[in-house]
């Protein structure tokens, strides 16, 4: 089969490697969409990012779909020809954090396409993946594949409206309108938010948002004095939801937050101050949010409805042979929200 293979920054390759056998209480399945995510980019433009490293050669991906190709007499509930959207989490189920059922912290996870452990997780950007079977979830289908491949990034964003309590009625600011930005306009629709403000600094990504349901799109790069509309006795929202990983966005967002809002921190970007007077005086609430587990299905479930506007959030799909031409344009948020891996184009064509 073919996997895609990241040696080094800007090293990345399409090579042949063996298919792996299938245990009881797994399925084999015929990967069909894989999306490239935001640590896919780090590992192929910088070779990381922090203190983790790309330290030996290693399949990215786990943004992915695909149809179940073969089953084991253990794995009930699949049949040949099912399609799944497959959690890239496989915690151990026995650590500390596992038995606290703070799942997404076990201390042996083992997660599709990380670095962080030596050796490597390898990811799922591979034609043929053998994965357990509690990993697959069906999609419906009427949803098609490329869809369900969001299952993992509207993950991450439904773990962090957890970490956020209730939306009903609230007044909601998105600062970021990458994929997982944009995925919180669609969920805090969902969860029935009153008003949804999204930032950022790139017109086409905005415009995007305005199609999915956003209230307001701000330019902060055109409107840099945009708080003063909302400072007002002491700030405006009630959530906040960062997913920039910029520091002078978490300092908006301070400036117009109301007292004893939340703040939720999605987006990773390096140290950064932020003013503790702020946070005191209005008795703002800081929350981290990392990874997901249990969202899992409820995200598959949110897709199955076929009530999330995905479309104008895929940009393009790629063959697996051009996959450094998806990189290239997944890295170009100008012209790309989300690009995906079409593991069955074998046209040769893009689809954009």
């Amino acid at each position: 089969m073919k996997v895609i293979v990241i040696h080094a920054a800007k090293d990345l390759r399409i090579e042949n490697r063996s298919a792996e056998d299938l245990q009881a209480d797994q399925v084999r399945i015929q990967i069909e969409a894989g999306g490239i995510c935001g640590s896919d980019l780090h590992y192929y433009q910088h070779g990381g990012f922090g203190q983790i490293r790309v330290r030996e050669p290693m399949i990215l991906g786990h943004e992915i779909s695909g149809r179940i190709t073969e089953v084991t007499a253990a794995s009930s509930g699949f049949s040949i020809g099912d399609t799944v959207a497959v959690s890239p989490s496989r915690p151990c189920g026995n650590c500390l954090y596992c038995n606290e059922n703070k799942i997404s912290h076990c201390l042996n996870m083992r997660f599709y396409g990380s670095a962080m452990p030596m050796p490597h997780i390898q990811g799922a950007f591979r034609e043929d993946l053998v994965a357990d079977a509690a990993q697959c979830h069906l999609i419906s289908p009427e949803i098609p594949s490329e869809f369900g491949a969001f299952a993992e990034p509207l993950s991450v964003v439904l773990h962090g409206m957890k970490r956020a309590g209730e939306l009903a009625g609230k007044r909601v600011l998105i600062t970021g309108c990458g994929p997982i930005g944009a995925l919180c306009v669609l969920a805090a629709r969902a969860a029935g938010a009153a008003e949804v403000v999204i930032t950022d600094v790139i017109d086409n990504v905005l415009n995007i948002a305005t199609q999915i349901g956003a209230d307001k799109t701000i330019n902060v790069a055109k409107e840099q004095g945009w708080t003063a509309q909302y400072s007002d006795n002491k700030g405006y929202f009630d959530v906040m939801f960062e997913a920039s990983g910029n520091q002078s966005a978490l300092t908006a967002g301070l400036d117009v937050l109301r007292p004893r809002s939340v703040l939720v921190q999605l987006g990773l970007g390096g140290d950064v101050t932020i003013s503790q007077n702020s946070v005191v005086a209005k008795e703002i609430d800081i929350r981290g949010a990392f990874r997901f587990h249990e969202e899992f299905a409820d995200a598959v479930a949110m897709i199955n409805t076929g009530t999330l506007n995905l479309a104008p959030l895929l940009t393009a799909r790629f063959p697996i042979d051009q996959a450094v031409d998806a990189f290239e344009l997944a890295g170009d948020r100008h012209r790309a929200m989300k690009v995906q891996i079409d593991f069955t184009n074998q046209s040769g064509q893009a689809k954009q």
